[in-house]
């Protein structure tokens, strides 16, 4: 993995896997609302290039568990991707790079974004 500091170590990369609970419903039903997030994201968060911009799509119908938003963001370094439920009003967000990023400041972006009232994280190093 490529650290801040430029260094490097024997990780490939960090994943931060986030779920987000109570989410303001107006905010992760609207995909404008959601390609903001995952731009604002990348660019001044997480400090990633994105490529292209994301693909978003609300499908999902035949469940009303299902039905919502999908994204993913291809990164230089592999992707952000995330799924929203309205019906449970939550969110699941996976961000994944072979370049460190502040995981503690993406969750913490993250959580305000969506208006979440809870939410759980983990940080894997993957090899």
């Amino acid at each position: 993995m490529i650290l801040e500091d430029g260094k490097t170590n024997t990780q490939f990369g960090q994943e931060l896997i986030l779920d987000l609970y109570e989410c303001d419903l107006k905010r992760i039903s609207d995909g404008e609302h959601i390609r903001k997030y995952i731009v604002k994201l990348c660019d001044e968060v997480i400090l990633m290039k994105r490529y292209k911009g994301p693909l978003i799509e609300h499908f999902g119908h035949d469940n009303p568990i299902t039905a919502g938003y999908s994204v993913v963001q291809l990164i230089e370094t592999s992707c952000v991707s995330g799924h929203f439920s309205e019906y449970k009003k939550s969110c699941y967000i996976n961000i994944f790079s072979c370049k460190w990023f502040d995981a503690d400041a993406a969750a913490e972006f993250t959580k305000n974004w969506f208006g979440a009232t809870s939410f759980r994280r983990k940080v894997l190093q993957r090899r």
